[in-house]
């Protein structure tokens, strides 16, 4: 029999999902700052398309080598402190991006920006794990992940304005101040779910559907090295690859395709940007709905989320094909939006995935090296894109390569991701990480 859920538990949901996508979305206001500045920035700064292409992979590759040890922080000392601190640090960092002078100072705020983004979204796999259900962890999952494409879609109006009013250098410092308030806030309201007294029904409540949640215990080091030894980890770590290059791609270089490829002004850019992310949302949204609709039809948890990535990645693949080729610029719009729906429902359901495919205890962990193979993937298309912009003059080649690395990595997951990743007791005298 299904337990009702106690008003402490909706409360606590609530907050956490607030918190969640305020965290996300200024995570994806200050990674955008650089790319709506990148004209104004690249001609102060004398950079050219590959300079710039480096400075937008710096941040990347930070936060790609950081998720593996964070998520092993995570789980040992919990989302209240990890993501307090690192939305501290990220917000610092920003703020100090605006008060660069030259591409090396540039690079190492980007860097530190990367350092304390990298805890947002395990920390939110990680909440979602335990203070919902199994059965009901889908939709939450992509409500706090939708801040990955609200963020984007209200940062071209939000931070133009900002840039047009105030310069790019101040748009920078107003952002940091933001995170710097929104992680104090996180921090004094928000608690892990070790730190709250619940009931009886209340732990039958979140136990319900999920047969590790009675055996949840503390990782060991062991455990830890031992997810290296499963193919399910492997797929979902280079499956995650193709979702975040097409998403860092279109976070990235977007606004300057749609300046220099279609020739809008920066200020109509601003707005025609944000179109993509709305549909984006949408994706998102539907994402863990779906699977979760999909697991109440009867289908066992992992194949819930499984069919979402693909066929997003698929989608996603097949409308940039026609992006690169159409001669309107309404209808390329049309067509990134469309890949901008299916390639952000892959990335929700890749969270979603996360949340099932381990016990309770190694969520975090699981999900840092799910994203750290996305980052070092997604790095890659900054870089690869300015060097193919450079030599071409033109965003062609650089959309088709990113629908071929998607093709592919809807192959990884429909062959590769099979069974959830089974922990195994902790042997005596292991070291414990959490």
């Amino acid at each position: 029999m299904t337990q009702q859920k106690s008003a402490k538990l909706r409360k606590i949901q609530w907050l956490a999902l607030v918190f969640l996508m305020l965290a996300g979305i200024i995570n994806y206001l200050d990674r955008s700052t650089l790319s709506i500045a990148n004209h104004s920035i690249s001609q102060e700064l004398g950079l050219n398309a590959a300079q710039m292409g480096m400075l937008l992979s710096a941040f990347s590759l930070a936060y790609a080598f950081s998720q593996l040890p964070i998520g092993a922080l995570l789980d040992k000392f919990g989302a209240r402190a990890m993501l307090g601190l690192g939305m501290l640090a990220w917000s610092v960092a920003q703020l100090a991006g605006g008060l660069v002078n030259s591409l090396q100072q540039f690079l190492v705020a980007r860097v530190f920006l990367g350092l304390g983004e990298a805890p947002q979204f395990p920390a939110g796999a990680k909440v979602v794990s335990e203070w919902f259900a199994l059965r009901e962890r889908g939709g939450p999952t992509g409500i706090f992940v939708a801040s990955s494409t609200i963020g984007p879609a209200l940062a071209p109006p939000i931070l133009t304005v900002l840039m047009l009013s105030f310069g790019w250098r101040m748009m920078f410092i107003i952002m940091g101040v933001c995170g710097i308030a929104v992680a104090l806030g996180w921090y004094a309201f928000y608690r892990n779910r070790n730190e709250v007294e619940l009931t009886p029904s209340e732990l039958l409540y979140l136990a319900d559907g999920d047969n590790a949640e009675a055996g949840a215990s503390k990782m060991s080091f062991n455990e830890w090295k031992g997810l290296f030894r499963h193919r399910t980890t492997w797929g979902m770590l280079f499956g995650f690859m193709g979702v975040i290059y097409m998403v860092w791609l279109y976070l990235t270089w977007l606004p300057a395709y749609l300046e220099h490829e279609r020739h809008l002004s920066i200020a109509r850019t601003g707005w025609v940007v944000s179109i993509p992310y709305i549909f984006g949302t949408l994706g998102m949204l539907s994402s863990g709905y779906i699977a979760d609709w999909l697991m109440r039809r009867g289908m066992e948890p992992m194949k819930s989320r499984k069919w979402p990535i693909c066929v997003g990645l698929l989608g996603a693949a097949a409308f940039t094909i026609p992006a690169a080729y159409t001669p309107s610029t309404v209808m390329a719009v049309v067509y990134i939006s469309a890949a901008m729906a299916f390639v952000n429902m892959a990335s929700g359901g890749a969270w979603a995935l996360v949340s099932v495919a381990i016990p309770r205890h190694m969520v975090a962990s699981l999900g840092s090296m799910q994203n750290f193979g996305g980052y070092l993937g997604g790095s890659l298309a900054p870089v690869i894109t300015g060097v193919v912009v450079d030599q071409t003059h033109s965003f062609v080649n650089a959309l088709l390569i990113s629908a071929g690395v998607a093709f592919v990595a809807a192959l990884v997951y429909m062959f590769v991701v099979k069974a959830p990743v089974e922990s195994k007791p902790s042997t005596v005298g292991s070291a414990a990480i959490a």
